[in-house]
């Protein structure tokens, strides 16, 4: 892969992360590691370093609530849960997606489409 290639890539995943992350906290809400645990199993690579700065910009935004849980194998562990301005967002960010989504699916689909 090319270096420009992985700087789109990259980008990409910053984009919907946000999105991918609101998901996730309203299916049940989880500490930072094991969001990044469950992205991992979609097949989305994402490091500490993108995740950590994003939950704290959510929560400083309203969009998640925390709440400290003792861990059995070190210090207790931030749990983050979506609030109702994050369940607002989430459906409004969704709804923003799907447009894109159909706007590249169209877009490639008429990319490989034999010209008359």
């Amino acid at each position: 892969m090319s270096r420009i290639q992985a700087q789109q890539d990259a980008q990409l995943t910053r984009a919907v992360l946000p999105l991918l992350t609101l998901t996730l906290l309203a299916d049940e809400e989880s500490y930072g590691y094991q969001l990044i645990e469950r992205l991992a199993d979609l097949g989305l690579e994402v490091t500490t370093g993108l995740m950590y700065p994003l939950l704290s910009r959510l929560e400083r935004d309203g969009m998640v609530s925390t709440r400290m849980v003792p861990s059995t194998s070190g210090p207790p562990r931030k749990y983050f849960a979506l609030t109702e301005d994050g369940h607002t967002t989430r459906a409004s960010v969704r709804q923003q997606w799907q447009i894109v989504a159909t706007a590249v699916d169209l877009a490639t689909e008429k990319e490989n489409t034999p010209h008359a």
